[in-house]
């Protein structure tokens, strides 16, 4: 598992825009239904990674305007909660990511939230180049940090080992630390 000096990764330098697959209305990545993009390409090459095949920035298919179309389309059913942002690696595929996004903004608003999930820890991120920064400033939730293997849980939400953290992200840049996120079952629980 590699660790990377702040700004020394980056989407210039790495991503193909490739995407390793695309996967429309499912109920895993993330609250609610969801789109999931699959993006290619990680340098943090996780032990035990769930998504081996994507660590590669050559696998899978181009990016097209066609997928982006067919992704802006799928999320404009209501039942549709959002957009799901994994791979491979995100933060590793901005200019990939940011022009999509920035769309999904454009044309939703906040109405569809977005997820994503990194290898990069939050405080990390923190001191990472200003398109990771942009990036991160559109998403809802991350879920942060490299999977390890030695703290697999497979009870957790929507996360691999206990060392990740699901972070509200806009809340998390407002205040300047991390405010966790919690499902509206496990926020209805504590008022009980």
């Amino acid at each position: 598992m590699q660790n990377p000096q702040p700004g020394e990764w980056t989407s210039e330098r790495y991503s193909q825009g490739r995407i390793a697959s695309y996967k429309p209305f499912n109920f895993v990545d993330g609250e609610g239904v969801r789109n999931s993009l699959y993006v290619s390409g990680c340098l943090f090459a996780c032990p035990g990674c769930f998504n081996k095949v994507a660590q590669s920035f050559r696998y899978g298919q181009p990016y097209t305007e066609e997928l982006e179309e067919q992704i802006l389309a799928d999320l404009k059913p209501d039942y549709v909660q959002g957009l799901t942002l994994l791979g491979g690696e995100p933060f590793l595929n901005t200019g990939t990511l940011l022009p999509l996004i920035k769309k999904v903004r454009q044309i939703y608003g906040d109405s569809k939230d977005i997820w994503s999930w990194t290898g990069y820890t939050w405080e990390e991120m923190m001191l990472e180049t200003s398109d990771k920064l942009e990036l991160l400033s559109l998403i809802d939730v991350l879920v942060d940090g490299r999977f390890e293997l030695a703290k697999k849980d497979l009870t957790l939400t929507f996360r691999g080992s206990s060392n990740q953290r699901i972070i509200r992200v806009p809340e998390s840049l407002e205040k300047n630390r991390i405010i966790l996120w919690q499902s509206q079952f496990e926020e209805e629980k504590q008022w009980k």
